[in-house]
């Protein structure tokens, strides 16, 4: 299945980005989408090394395209951009510009990466900035860019969604939080309502419904979060999401802010992906120029949750150069301690978002 796949390499990037503890953040399918369209336009191994990691095209495809489409609702706002930014000098297969138009906030833009790399590079980072809503707008930093880039293939995401049961702000006092660098109080939100719950296999899941046909939900290892996370695979987080049902919950969930910029040419290197980091790399689904290279993937995620809902942002460049209901007990949940959290559409179970909280 399409969302196995998706899950796979959602925790397989999770974890190699947390390696060195600490709060992570990031966009399974912002990732997903830029490197999907780069396995379109692979040949050979480069698209082997790819769809190992991503699984099969077609399927996530469909997957991505599918998670685009939100329950219309004015409590809820997603906006997705999948932008080919690239040189005039470099010749594009007409085949890919069509399997790009099928993508949700699909273009083809011009950019001058070799006589005027810093404009370029300010032109893609305006356009990320107008997509995420400001909350993303230097997704490229200086120096980032020079006169060997030919193309970068950018995804951008923005989401904003109300919660269906929204927490008092009444009820949201400092409570203490146990992070590995010491217990310190943070603002906490109380809810008591009836809500998604299970608790198997060493976790708890809290999933929270919002706008749009969003969810969010909270997981809580018993013990610590550094050990559990070793342990949860796909199959495991599948068998906790599928025992997930309507119970009294009273949850106490920190509020959260994370901004968080990533380099992910280390970590997919890490998973396997390394043909397309080298001179060997086979884009010419992309353009018949063989010389064509990705010298870096960059990502940055944000992630605010609050009384009323959630806001994220989430963008992904790849940089290319040519080279020579029931009412019962109720379950006391305290979040006070490390933890993971999912945004994710509910029909499709594709991941907006999957975070580490360590120091709220």
């Amino acid at each position: 299945m399409a969302t196995d796949s998706h899950l796979r390499f959602a925790l397989a990037v999770h974890s190699a980005l947390g390696a060195e503890g600490g709060n992570t953040c990031f966009s399974p399918y912002s990732v997903a989408s830029a490197l999907t369209l780069a396995a379109r336009a692979a040949r050979g191994r480069t698209r082997d090394e790819l769809v190992a990691l991503l699984g099969d095209p077609d399927r996530q495809t469909v997957l991505l395209r599918e998670a685009a489409q939100l329950v219309e609702d004015d409590q809820t706002e997603l906006a997705v951009a999948n932008t080919l930014w690239a040189d005039d000098r470099l010749p594009l297969e007409d085949s890919f510009k069509a399997e790009l138009a099928e993508w949700p906030g699909a273009a083809v833009a011009s950019a001058p990466f070799e006589k005027e790399p810093e404009s370029a590079r300010a032109l893609i980072n305006d356009d990320v900035g107008r997509t995420t809503r400001g909350l993303i707008p230097q997704l490229l930093p200086p120096g980032s860019i020079d006169s060997d880039v030919a193309a970068v293939l950018v995804n951008a995401l923005y989401l904003k969604a109300a919660w269906k049961l929204p927490f008092r702000e009444a009820n949201t006092s400092d409570a203490p939080f146990h992070a590995p660098s010491g217990t310190r109080d943070v603002p906490t939100m109380w809810l008591g309502e009836s809500v998604g719950y299970a608790h198997a296999g060493g976790w708890q899941a809290v999933q929270l419904v919002a706008a749009g046909g969003l969810q969010a939900v909270v997981l809580l290892p018993d013990g610590d979060l550094a050990d559990a996370e070793t342990r949860l695979d796909q199959a495991d987080l599948t068998n906790l999401l599928g025992k997930i049902r309507f119970k009294r919950v009273e949850l106490s969930l920190p509020k959260i802010s994370l901004d968080v910029p990533s380099s992910l040419t280390g970590v997919l290197r890490g998973l396997g992906v390394r043909t397309l980091f080298t001179d060997d790399a086979d884009l010419t689904g992309l353009s018949p120029d063989p010389r064509l290279t990705v010298s870096e993937v960059l990502h940055q995620a944000v992630l605010r949750v609050d009384e009323q809902g959630f806001e994220g942002a989430a963008a992904t460049a790849l940089t290319m150069r040519l080279t020579s209901m029931m009412i019962d007990d109720p379950v006391a949940v305290t979040v006070d301690r490390p933890f993971l959290l999912l945004v994710r559409h509910a029909a499709t179970g594709a991941l907006y978002f999957l975070a580490r909280v360590v120091e709220p």
